[in-house]
C-alpha cells in the first residue's frame, strides 16, 4: 500500500495528467511508473494470500475446545468476522470511493496504508497475549508422505484388525494436548501407510492419525468443487450487474447521478443485517428444534446459500429480459441509449447476492476450518480463499467461451459491448441451469460426506489430567443437508 499511494502521489511516478476530451494527447506511463505501480499490487496480492487464510484461523484458534463457553463462543466466531469484513467493504465502497473521486487519490491511498499500519501494530502489540499452537510441519509433506507411503506399499495387505496399524501412544498426543483419530474405512487404500514392514522409514510409514488427517483434507475437496459454481456468481456482481446498472436511469434530482458501481453496497449492507438476524434469532429458534449448537449444520447452511444462487440467477435473467423489452419499445437498442427505467431496478439481484454471502461465504469458510483436521486449519481456510480464486477465473473463462460460441454461425451474439442489443438475459438462465446442476452435485457429494471425528481416548486422558471437558463424540455434527 506504500507503494500504490506513493505511485499516485508523486509526480515522478504516475504520468501526467490529462483530460478525458482530449485522450489523444495523453501520455503513456513510463516503465519505472508501471513498475512501481505493477508491484505495488503484487505484493498486496501477495500479502493477501498470505493474511487471508491465516488471520482468520488465528483468530478461531483463540477459544479453547476444551471450555465450554469458549467453545459455545467460537460458533458464532465467523459470523462476526465475516461482519467485521463486510463492514471494511461498505466502509470502502462509500467513503474511500467518494474522496477518492471528489478529494485525490494520496488521500484515498493513504488511509487505508494508515489503517493497515495501525492494524499491524495491533497484531504485534497482542502477539504475547494470544494463543499460539506450536508448528506440527509443513501440512503439504504430511500428506504427501500418506500418500507415498500408501502407494509404495499398495501389494501390502491390510490387516482385518485396525488396531494392528501403527500409532503413536496415547501419551504423545495427550501431552502435546492434540487428538488421536481412529481409523475409519473410508479411503481404505491410505491406511496401507499405517501398516508396518521390516523395510519402514519415515516416507513409507505413517501413524493412523496422520493418514485420517490426509483422508480429511481429500475428503473436503468434492465439497470445494461445489463451490466454484457460486463464486463464479458473486464475480457478476463487480461486472455484469454494474454494466447494466450504466444502461439504466441514474439521476435522482436534477444533479445527482447514482453511480452504477454503488449499488455493491446494497450487497455488503444486506449481508451485514443478514448475519445479525441469523446470529441472534434464526440460530436460537433453530436450536429448539434441531438440537444443534449452530442451529443447522454447516452443510445445510451452504445448501440454502446455493439454493439462494438460483434464485438470484432467475431474478437477473427476468429483470434483464425486462430491461430489454422496455428498451426495444423506446428504441435505444441499436444505439445503446440509456434505458428509460429507473436503476433500482437492479437491487433484488444485489440484495439476494448480500443473503446469499450470509449462509453461503460464512458456512464455507467456517466448514473448512472446522473440518480440517488440528495443525492443517490454516490449509482448510485457504480452501475458501481458493474457491473465491477460481471462481474469478472461471467467470473470465466463461463470459469468453460464450461469447466466442454465441457469435459462431452469423449470429449476433449474447454478450456485446451494447448490452441494449445483447442477451444477458440468456447468459443468466445459463447460469441459473449451471447452478441447479451444482446444486445437484452439492447434495451427491453431501450425502457422501463424512463429518471429521476428532475425538479418541486422548480426549479423556487430557480431560482427566487437566479437569477440563473435552469433546465428545456425541458432539459432532453427523446429519447431513
Amino acid at each position: 500500500m506504500c507503494l500504490l499511494t506513493l505511485a499516485v502521489s508523486l509526480p515522478s511516478l504516475k504520468p501526467p495528467p490529462c483530460h478525458l476530451d482530449n485522450i489523444a494527447d495523453c501520455k503513456k506511463a513510463s516503465t519505472l511508473q508501471l513498475g512501481v505501480f505493477f508491484c505495488g499490487l503484487y505484493i498486496l496480492a501477495v500479502g493477501t494470500g498470505g493474511t487471508k487464510p491465516n488471520i482468520s484461523t488465528i483468530g478461531a484458534d483463540q477459544f479453547d475446545d476444551f471450555e465450554p463457553k469458549e467453545r459455545a463462543h467460537k460458533l458464532s466466531f465467523f459470523n462476526w468476522w465475516m461482519f467485521s469484513i463486510f463492514f471494511g467493504i461498505l466502509f470502502a465502497n462509500t467513503v474511500l470511493v467518494y474522496i477518492q473521486d471528489n478529494v485525490g487519490w494520496t488521500l484515498g491511498y493513504g488511509l487505508p496504508t494508515l489503517g493497515l499500519a495501525i492494524s499491524v501494530a495491533i497484531f504485534l502489540a497482542g502477539t504475547p497475549f494470544y494463543r499460539h499452537k506450536l508448528p506440527s510441519g509443513s501440512p503439504f509433506t504430511r500428506m504427501a508422505r500418506v500418500i507415498v507411503a500408501a502407494l509404495s506399499k499398495w501389494r501390502v495387505p491390510l490387516p482385518n484388525d485396525p488396531k494392528e496399524l501403527y500409532e503413536l501412544d496415547l501419551e504423545e498426543y495427550a501431552r502435546k494436548h492434540k487428538f488421536r483419530i481412529d481409523s475409519t474405512p473410508s479411503l481404505r487404500f491410505l491406511n496401507k501407510a499405517a501398516v508396518k514392514t521390516d523395510l519402514d522409514s519415515p516416507w513409507t510409514l505413517c501413524p493412523v492419525t496422520q493418514v485420517e488427517e490426509t483422508k480429511q483434507m481429500l475428503r473436503m475437496i468434492p465439497i470445494l468443487l461445489a463451490t466454484f459454481i457460486p463464486s463464479t456468481m458473486i464475480a457478476q456482481v463487480n461486472t455484469l450487474f454494474i454494466k447494466q446498472g450504466t444502461t439504466l436511469k441514474r439521476h435522482i434530482g436534477s444533479s445527482f447521478k447514482i453511480p452504477p458501481a454503488s449499488l455493491v453496497g446494497f450487497v455488503t449492507l444486506t449481508m451485514l443485517i443478514c448475519v445479525v438476524i441469523y446470529d441472534r434469532c434464526f440460530v436460537k429458534v433453530m436450536r429448539k428444534w434441531t438440537k444443534n449448537p449452530r442451529g443447522i449444520t454447516l452443510l445445510q447452511r451452504m445448501g440454502i446459500g446455493l439454493l439462494i444462487h438460483i434464485v438470484i440467477m432467475l431474478t437477473a435473467s427476468l429483470t434483464e429480459r425486462h430491461r430489454l423489452r422496455v428498451a426495444r419499445d423506446h428504441g435505444v437498442v441499436q444505439n445503446g441509449g440509456e434505458v428509460p427505467l429507473t436503476i433500482f431496478v437492479l437491487l433484488p439481484q444485489f440484495m439476494l447476492m448480500g443473503v446469499a454471502d450470509s449462509f453461503l461465504e460464512v458456512a464455507k469458510i467456517e466448514f473448512f476450518y472446522d473440518q480440517a483436521p488440528e495443525g492443517m486449519k490454516s490449509l482448510g481456510t485457504s480452501y475458501s480463499t481458493t474457491s473465491l480464486g477460481i471462481g474469478n477465473f472461471l467467470s473470465s473463462f466463461l463470459l469468453s467461451t460464450v461469447s466466442h460460441i454465441t457469435e459462431k454461425h452469423g449470429h449476433k451474439g449474447w454478450i456485446l459491448n451494447n448490452l441494449n442489443a445483447s442477451h444477458l438475459d440468456y447468459y443468466y438462465a445459463f447460469f441459473a441451469i449451471l447452478n441447479v446442476l451444482n446444486f445437484i452435485f452439492f447434495l451427491i457429494v453431501v450425502k457422501l460426506y463424512v463429518y471429521k471425528a476428532e475425538v479418541t481416548d486422548s480426549t479423556e486422558m487430557i480431560e482427566g489430567e487437566n479437569g477440563k471437558l473435552a469433546l465428545s463424540a456425541s458432539n459432532h455434527e453427523v446429519s447431513s443437508i
